[in-house]
């Protein structure tokens, strides 16, 4: 296996300077698997601050996650945002006309709705006197809807925000090349015969070839996973590691289901079709089995696999975000404070996948905590390759002090902590609506498990990452 990574390595165009340190720090995943003993949880401090408003979410559901091209393939965008909003106003009984703002996240949009935002509200009965805007920032979409709602509420613009996100990967929009949109604009302006015969004589073939949206980068024309391989080849994260990660993902993800940990989903009953009502990309294998599998980007010496990265998902999430004091005159018991965020941004060719390395340390210096201060931690997870080498550089000094400015390593999250009821490797990721179920999912946790702050984070496509604190509502 070190032979075959070696190779790899070697062979992987503009691997970094820094893959180098790594490259020699064999990562014993089995190990790091283990759960450590359980904690006491002590109390600590509020992160209230004088002269700014508390901002909480009361309540987040979502759809079912469904892997794509499944029971919601018939459906739009707005079809999915639109049975979230419905399912957020069924469990939280908020009414409609006190919602001030309703903001949504996604990728890849739907021409037909591009602000897929207003289009869900108005499905979903919300007046025609609520304003809504749609956001784009790739996997961190949700969260960029739910952290522009925490500006409006602490600004006093706004009392009750609805943020939320969709996407739809089962039908994405396909394009005709550029020629023939090109012709097919002109002849629309051809004012006589011999014009249209003019341009439709310089008709080829070629140009019925459709453009397929790519989940590439624009700036390197990489793909995701592909980057994956390489981050991980470059942290010497092995093929072992990361379904190890995998399995585990799946595996906690099952109990969770079982147990009926995963309170924020809410049924679905899709038009025409059955009633759904649990996530169907939870599928616990074996490493045998998963061994089995071909590399999915780099062949034939890859590590990154089908089994361990996150499918293409179809799903929706949204969430009831207030001004406490507003929430309070409601009638709510809010769930969790949204606190301190930090957005981050790196290169996009070697760093892509970094982003909750960067945020962390930020975040948690900007709420006065430290990693010890967090009980349950919530990170996207893309592949377990990206999840295993950001535990690698949080917990490398090295990696700090050469490339994020700093004298020492944050440290990787105990896994004990960690993305306790799965993550998006097993839930599936709805590119815009991932976002919504991290916070859930810390805010859930807390209040099962009785801890007072959770930390989410996540990587997105350009080299950004976002990273967020929530408290438990006491």
């Amino acid at each position: 296996m070190t032979s075959m990574l070696t190779y790899t390595f070697k062979n992987l165009p503009n691997t970094s300077k820094w893959a180098l340190q790594f490259f020699v720090r064999p990562l014993s995943c089995s190990s790091q698997l283990q759960a450590a003993p359980a904690t006491q949880t002590k109390s600590k401090k509020t992160l209230a601050k004088p002269n700014i408003r508390n901002v909480v979410v009361v309540d987040g559901v979502r759809i079912p996650f469904l892997q794509s091209g499944t029971s919601y393939k018939d459906l739009m965008p707005h079809d999915l945002a639109r049975a979230a909003l419905s399912g957020l106003l069924t469990r939280t009984n908020v009414p409609k006309d006190v919602v001030d703002y309703i903001i949504f996240g996604t990728v890849i949009q739907e021409v037909k709705t591009s602000n897929v935002a207003r289009e869900a509200a108005l499905g979903a009965g919300f007046s025609d006197k609520t304003p809504a805007h749609t956001v784009t920032m790739a996997c961190i979409s949700a969260n960029q809807a739910m952290t522009t709602g925490i500006g409006l509420i602490a600004s006093g613009q706004c009392d009750v925000i609805v943020a939320g996100g969709v996407e739809l990967m089962s039908d994405v929009p396909i394009r005709h090349s550029r020629k023939m949109r090109k012709m097919m604009l002109e002849l629309n302006k051809a004012k006589t015969l011999g014009q249209r015969l003019s341009l439709i004589s310089k008709f080829r073939l070629n140009f019925l070839s459709p453009e397929l949206p790519a989940v590439a980068e624009f700036s390197t024309s990489e793909t995701m996973g592909h980057s994956a391989d390489r981050l991980a080849a470059a942290f010497a994260v092995s093929r072992l590691d990361q379904d190890e990660y995998a399995l585990r993902s799946h595996s906690l993800a099952k109990k969770a289901q079982d147990e009926g940990l995963l309170s924020d989903v809410v049924p679905f009953k899709v038009p025409g079709r059955e009633t759904v009502t649990k996530d169907n990309g939870i599928r616990p294998s074996s490493l045998e089995q998963m061994a089995k599998l071909k590399p999915a980007f780099i062949k034939p010496y890859g590590t990154v696999t089908a089994a361990n990265s996150s499918f293409l998902t179809d799903g929706a999430s949204a969430m009831l975000i207030m001004a406490e004091e507003k929430a309070l005159a409601l009638g709510y018991k809010p769930k969790a404070y949204l606190r301190d965020f930090v957005y981050v941004s790196q290169d996009p060719k070697d760093q892509l996948l970094l982003g909750p390395t960067y945020a962390t340390p930020k975040v948690l210096e900007k709420a006065g905590l430290t990693m010890n201060d967090i009980d349950a931690f919530e990170f996207h997870e893309a592949f377990s390759g990206q999840i295993l080498a950001n535990f690698k550089a949080m917990d490398s000094d090295w990696f700090a002090q050469n490339y994020m400015g700093r004298k020492t390593k944050v440290g990787s999250p105990p896994l004990e902590k960690f993305n306790n009821w799965g993550g998006s490797l097993s839930l599936g990721h709805p590119f815009g609506a991932t976002g919504c179920r991290l916070v859930m999912a810390a805010a859930n946790r807390l209040r099962k498990e009785g801890g007072q702050y959770g930390l989410v984070a996540a990587c997105a496509a350009g080299g950004q990452g976002h990273a967020m604190i929530v408290e438990a509502y006491p």
